[in-house]
């Protein structure tokens, strides 16, 4: 016999995002898979500290993002890389919750809009990108 013993919980989310400027862009994000195998614990994305999401990470938003053009998948900004991560595409809009084991996840892209860039979770110097996708239109304060 088995015990099942269904729970539930409430939790009351607040999208934390200094980085973000202004709302521009915001209700015109783009839907994307990110390659998980390409972000660093810690630096990305975090161990969530509540012990209901059962052990889930969670993306941190803000993060600078390319996209791979060999699988269309989404990675961590890169100036240095040549897979097509080079080309900054955009940013993470909000945190994203995954189970660790995940090798792909979803999430929003901004394409345009407004950044306070010192207030982004990984370092970016705007003076260093030098290249962008098509159609991106990225404001920094």
């Amino acid at each position: 016999m088995n015990d099942f013993q269904p729970s539930s919980y409430t939790d009351s989310v607040t999208a934390d995002r200094p980085w973000l400027a202004s709302l521009v862009g915001v209700q015109d994000t783009n839907t994307i898979t990110l390659d998980l195998s390409k972000f660093t614990a810690d630096t990305h994305y975090v161990v969530s500290a509540n012990p209901l999401l059962q052990g889930r990470t969670v993306m941190k938003s803000g993060i600078p993002l390319g996209k791979i053009t060999a699988s269309g998948l989404y990675a961590p900004y890169a100036s240095a890389a040549v897979d097509g991560s080079e080309d900054l595409a955009g940013f993470l809009v909000s945190e994203i919750s995954f189970n660790p084991t995940s090798v792909k996840a979803s999430g929003a892209l901004l394409w345009h809009g407004e950044v306070f860039a010192a207030e982004l979770p990984v370092a970016l110097d705007p003076a260093t990108v030098t290249s962008v996708a098509p159609g991106v239109n990225i404001h920094y304060r």
